[in-house]
């Protein structure tokens, strides 16, 4: 049976053979300890000697092994939220309260949302890149409500303070080349002081209210503009269609005329007649007429009151008003008073 050690040294495990094993064992392991993977949602900044050397994306990689190379992870994609300010009675609440523009004080409580964007700025340019941006949340806020009314803080004026504290933290973390990103600023509470709280109430109410006003007012002036134009759009089509019968008629007059002028040119005596007789039936057509044929005639023609009444009244007035016999000299009158003397 063969000896794995042997204490004179001539083993194939012998004490020198052994030793350089384990120091080969050891490096390795040292070797092997640079081996590391970068999750999808992190950064990985690389250090040389404690310097920055360079970043790396997502995936397996190696560096040089610790003392020489080190490896910090960082994740860049994780939304980070930093609340400032908070309600009465908690641990800091003078950071809550704030000076506005016009010397009110409100009670404001706000939460900042960011990322990082830089892993190296934010590892190495900053101490505590989480304090920083509070800090700075802060600063910002006080600044843009220091510029701003308080009754606009507290009734619909937020929107622009979000945005006017958001623009001002990015630009003064890229001053700082902080690394980081702001991705949106959130007002949670925003009151006057306790004392004033039913009044500013009453003037947010006051406020929702003539916003409710304006609204309803819109939708009138829309709905009346609306209406205005589709009766503006009616009557100017109706405006064309007249446009086009009155054109339309004046050519079949214009065309008529040169007919008639053609003719005229042939026959003018018999046009003349024609047009003549045409004009009369026009015009006695609609009229209740009387004919007197006064050939022959020596006295004075007398018509009588009622020759120029309408048949129906003459009908209505001769006829009697029951059915009676009729005196034999009736007929004669009637016809009398219908009839032309000759």
């Amino acid at each position: 049976m063969t000896k794995l050690f042997d204490p004179r040294g001539r083993g194939p495990f012998s004490g020198p053979r052994l030793l350089w094993a384990a120091l080969g064992l050891i490096v390795f392991i040292w070797i092997v300890t640079g081996i590391y993977i970068v999750q999808p949602n992190q950064e990985a900044v690389i250090t040389r000697f404690g310097i920055y050397s360079r970043s790396v994306e997502p995936g397996l990689h190696y560096h040089l092994p610790v003392p020489v190379e080190a490896a910090q992870l960082v994740s860049v994609t994780n939304q980070n939220k930093t609340v400032i300010g908070g309600s009465q009675g908690a641990e800091e609440p003078d950071e809550s309260l704030m000076l506005t523009g016009d010397e009110n004080i409100v009670d404001l409580s706000f939460t900042v949302q960011w990322h990082v964007s830089d892993a190296a700025q934010y590892l190495f340019n900053i101490r505590d890149p989480d304090a920083a941006v509070k800090a700075v949340a802060e600063s910002s806020m006080r600044e843009v409500v220091g510029r701003s009314r308080l009754t606009a803080i507290i009734t619909n004026g937020r929107g622009e303070v979000q945005n006017q504290t958001a623009t001002l933290m990015q630009r003064t973390l890229d001053t700082y080349k902080a690394g980081v990103t702001i991705d949106a600023v959130q007002i949670q509470n925003a009151n006057p002081p306790q004392d004033v709280v039913p009044a500013y109430q009453d003037i947010a109410r006051a406020g929702q209210d003539a916003q409710s006003y304006i609204n309803d007012a819109n939708k009138y002036r829309n709905r009346v503009v609306n209406e205005a134009k589709g009766d503006a759009a009616k009557i100017i089509q109706a405006a064309e269609g007249y446009q086009q019968q009155v054109v339309k008629e004046a050519q079949g007059e214009g065309a008529r005329f040169d007919e008639l002028y053609a003719q005229y040119r042939k026959a003018p005596a018999v046009t003349k007649e024609r047009l003549y007789i045409q004009s009369m039936q026009q015009i006695l057509s609609h009229t209740h007429k009387v004919i007197v044929d006064a050939k022959g005639a020596n006295a004075p023609i007398i018509l009588p009151p009622d020759a120029f009444r309408s048949t129906a009244a003459t009908a209505a007035a001769v006829s009697p008003p029951a059915p009676t016999p009729t005196p034999p000299a009736a007929p004669a009158a009637a016809a009398a008073s219908q009839g032309s003397p000759q």
